[in-house]
């Protein structure tokens, strides 16, 4: 019957989370609103506005699961570990990614069985008014009383304890979530969680003392106590064994519960309880993971088990200092209840948001441009050395006109661009005239020092192809080292310290060097080349002699 009743439960779980899986909606991100409650929705407004850094938080689903399990008490007497039926239904809400709160219903049968013989029963009313128990002898603890068994070996009779014990619990647990926050992982498929409660006990604890007929079980006990004395660990099997082959299973005898000293629940005793509990739980899909969990209980009460009086070699039982508790090792299924709402929240990451944004800048605030160019050149005016550029002519970062070959007359002027230095001063259009060479007649003595005034060269944006102007430029540095072969010079640029731009710059003094050695072959142990971070403008190269 409880295995037809675990199926029927089984199937009416995998019929709800089926049910539930039609039921997904949004996608759940920050930026969906369906999922957001109407009273959060101000602070949504302004974390989308960019004027608050936090966005609201979800609607998320209820849980709702059941579980089976093995129950055990922890008391005077030795347990029977596994009973049935034993189940427990839930249901669970998150207040965080980290905290939720779990009304749970418990539901448990609990046996146990002494092996252990026991004769100080005299203050147990389970076992006191059914059997022939000692009476000691004030004064003379050694000395008992009483009517002889048939054998005459003993004067009163010994018990093996036993119970039966029906237990219902109502709880409300915090838990705490141990691992959904990840840093290197979005989601993980196991939830690890602890946590504790209060709540209420009530429980009928029942003894099996009388045989079918209605007569105690003195002669069995004896028997089993005779062939296997009082007990020891090698031969528990077969005392609990002999004990089961004599006794029923009707448990008809209620245990000892300390009368109306204790508050009742109908016919249960009832106690308040304290929980610690810890499990994992397994996402199987977005509304349903299956939950293995251990849970102990704590309750104020001695007499869980039927028993609270402890065994003494002579002289009357005295009651145990110790509280029976009671644990409850389950396996469950957890269902997720809800339409416009993300998962329950301690199946989500609270940093996929801030990852998402750090990686796709949704939020990036776009700063007023407030930058006056009187002139046009692209240069605001408080960085602009030139404020009066003519229109259409090219500067450099200063906002200074270009003027590649030094000679004057800015570039978007200069009808000779690229004018030797000794054919320089130039006219107004930049044009320089050239001296007569007269290297036949008077021959000029080689100069004692090296040519320096080298023009530069400049390059547009990160490109590092050399432009007709720079080849030309080159082609007249090359003019001069050619007159002194004893001549050495270094191509400089200027990067900024990230590696990307110094690797441009060697890429362009490598161009400028090939050039000099592959076009117009001057050596190249006569060109060495060097960038120096901060020295200039990143998009000149300068020619200077050694």
């Amino acid at each position: 019957m409880a295995s037809k009743k675990y199926i029927f439960l089984l199937g009416f779980l995998l019929l709800l989370s089926g049910a539930s899986f039609a039921q997904i909606g949004g996608s759940g991100s920050v930026y969906d609103s369906s999922v957001i409650p109407a009273k959060r929705m101000p602070q949504q407004n302004e974390f989308w506005n960019s004027q608050y850094n936090f966005p609201a938080k979800p609607r998320n689903m209820w849980e709702i699961g059941a579980s089976i399990g093995m129950f055990t008490v922890s008391g005077d007497v030795a347990v029977t570990p596994f009973t049935f039926p034993n189940f427990a239904v839930h249901v669970r809400k998150a207040f965080g990614y980290i905290f939720s709160l779990r009304l749970q219903y418990l539901n448990a049968t609990g046996k146990g069985q002494n092996w252990l013989v026991s004769e100080n029963y005299s203050k147990n009313p389970a076992f006191a008014t059914r059997y022939n128990a000692p009476i000691r002898i004030a004064g003379n603890p050694d000395r008992t009383v009483g009517t002889l068994d048939p054998t005459g070996a003993r004067p009163y009779d010994v018990v093996y304890y036993n119970y039966k014990t029906h237990t219902q619990d109502l709880g409300l647990q915090g838990i705490v979530t141990l691992n959904n926050i990840r840093f290197h992982k979005q989601k993980t498929g196991i939830v690890i969680y602890g946590g504790g409660g209060i709540g209420a006990t009530w429980y009928r604890t029942m003894v099996n003392a009388l045989d079918p007929a209605g007569n105690s079980y003195a002669p069995l006990f004896s028997a089993v106590y005779a062939a296997h004395g009082a007990g020891v660990h090698e031969n528990r099997k077969d005392i609990r064994k002999a004990l089961k082959a004599g006794m029923d299973k009707t448990y008809e005898t209620r245990a000892d519960n300390q009368g109306d000293r204790r508050p009742k629940l109908g016919d249960n005793t009832l106690k308040p309880s304290g929980t610690v509990l810890a499990g994992v739980a397994i996402r199987l899909g977005k509304r349903i993971n299956l939950a293995i969990e251990d849970r102990w209980t704590f309750i104020k009460d001695d007499v869980l088990d039927g028993q609270r009086w402890q065994e003494q070699a002579a002289g009357d039982p005295v009651l145990t200092r110790d509280f029976d508790s009671y644990n409850y090792a389950s396996i469950g299924l957890n269902v997720n209840l809800g339409g416009k709402s993300v998962e329950p929240l301690w199946w989500l990451n609270p940093l996929d948001y801030a990852y998402d944004e750090l990686k796709n800048h949704r939020n990036v605030k776009i700063p007023k441009n407030d930058c006056p160019d009187a002139d046009g050149d692209g240069v605001c005016d408080h960085l602009d050395r030139e404020p009066n550029t003519p229109a259409d002519c090219p500067v450099d970062t200063h906002g200074v006109t270009k003027d590649t070959d030094g000679d004057g007359v800015p570039d978007c002027k200069d009808k000779q661009l690229i004018t030797p230095t000794e054919c320089q001063p130039v006219d107004a259009d930049g044009v320089g005239k050239c001296p007569e060479p007269d290297c036949c007649k008077n021959p000029a003595p080689l100069p004692v020092a090296c040519v320096c005034d080298y023009p530069s060269l400049a390059f547009r944006g990160n490109s590092s192809a050399l432009s007709a102007d720079n080849k030309a430029m080159l082609a007249t540095v090359a003019a001069k080292l050619k007159t002194r072969p004893d001549c050495m010079i270094t191509l400089n640029g200027y990067p900024e310290a990230s590696k990307a731009s110094q690797a441009n710059c060697q890429k362009r003094l490598d161009a400028a060097k090939m050039y000099l050695v592959e076009k117009e072959g001057i050596s190249a142990d006569r060109i060495t080349t060097n960038c120096e971070v901060g020295g200039g403008d990143k998009n000149t190269v300068d020619v200077k002699c050694n």
